[in-house]
């Protein structure tokens, strides 16, 4: 499929072509890496927008459960929702399992979503690195909402706030983590802190939890992007569906007046201007995995193990071979 067809099926909204998209941007391979910037190239033209929600969380919180009935509960309200969801990929073998599209049974078989698990690939952040791209595809694709759901590593996983337009931090209840709401880090990238299995015996211990970051939000710094009463803490059960329309609503009135205060376009101005500065510093990083770098880099740790050279001369060394010094 050439660079133009797979544009229009992308645009009429294919499924098919979408994966196949995906696919081509998560490609190493320098012929899928040029053909997939033309098709991104001419997607961008369009200037389709979708809501883009990030969403972290420590392992266990249920944040797939979380997804699947958000999810099913925003296709129920006639809206196109496309998921992509990170597994952590193994330190040994490499390998992922990409279990998501599986745990998220019902959210799967609906026609107007889109699941696609994909490979951290040992990437920071709690996303695959060409998570990005494929959030610019789906909004191509004409989806309403793209869901980026995090691997769950901790408190690193502010990536994601750079490819999002809000940022959810789900957290279970007496996780014992009340007092990192004065700390900063993933706290202060949150837009709303859902308390998730506010349900059975649970309900009153999350009633507590949610009151402890209510009051630790209020420690934080007021952020301009904000309004009046943000960022929030609410209660939610996945399991029980409870708690999820009101979660919607405030997503709604936050989103609509970023809107009319310019903070929606100036936030994305600023995440593109982050990305291109990502991709410059992993084309420099690229080009100390070619052989002859390889070489020279052995080469030169041989000689500062040795005592021949200074760990900072023989960097000045590899720098000018590389030609950045």
């Amino acid at each position: 499929m050439d660079t133009d067809e797979l544009t229009q099926k992308i645009l009429d909204g294919d499924r098919r072509a979408l994966a196949r998209a995906i696919t081509l941007v998560e490609s190493g391979r320098e012929d899928h890496r040029a053909k997939a910037q033309e098709l991104l190239s001419e997607l961008a033209k369009h200037k389709r927008q979708s809501l883009r929600i990030g969403l972290s969380g420590t392992p266990g919180v249920g944040k797939s459960t979380f997804i699947e009935s958000f999810g099913m509960m925003l296709t129920g309200l006639g809206l196109r929702v496309a998921v992509l969801a990170v597994d952590p990929s193994s330190a040994r073998s490499g390998g992922s399992i990409l279990g998501d599209k599986t745990r998220m049974e019902r959210l799967s078989r609906e026609k107007n979503a889109f699941i696609r698990p994909s490979p951290s690939q040992s990437h920071l952040g709690g996303v695959a690195r060409r998570s990005r791209e494929a959030v610019a595809l789906c909004e191509a694709a004409g989806f309403d909402v793209v869901l980026i759901e995090t691997v769950g590593v901790g408190q690193s996983e502010t990536v994601v706030a750079e490819m999002s337009d809000l940022f959810l931090l789900l957290l279970a209840p007496a996780g014992g983590d009340e007092l990192q709401g004065v700390k900063r880090g993933i706290m202060e990238m949150a837009d709303l802190i859902l308390v998730n299995k506010a349900d059975g015996p649970l309900k009153p211990v999350a009633t507590r939890t949610c009151a402890d970051y209510v009051g630790a939000l209020r420690l934080l710094r007021k952020r301009p992007q904000d309004p009046e009463g943000f960022p929030k803490a609410l209660m939610v059960s996945a399991v029980e569906e409870h708690g999820l329309d009101k979660a919607w609503e405030e997503m709604q009135a936050l989103t609509a007046w970023r809107r009319e205060n310019s903070h929606w376009d100036h936030r994305r101005a600023e995440q593109a201007c982050y990305w291109f500065d990502q991709e410059v510093r992993q084309a420099l990083l690229a080009r100390l995995e070619t052989p002859d770098a390889k070489a020279q880099m052995a080469e030169l740790a041989g000689t500062v193990a040795a005592g021949g050279k200074s760990p900072g001369e023989a960097a000045r060394i590899m720098l000018k071979a590389l030609g950045a010094a």
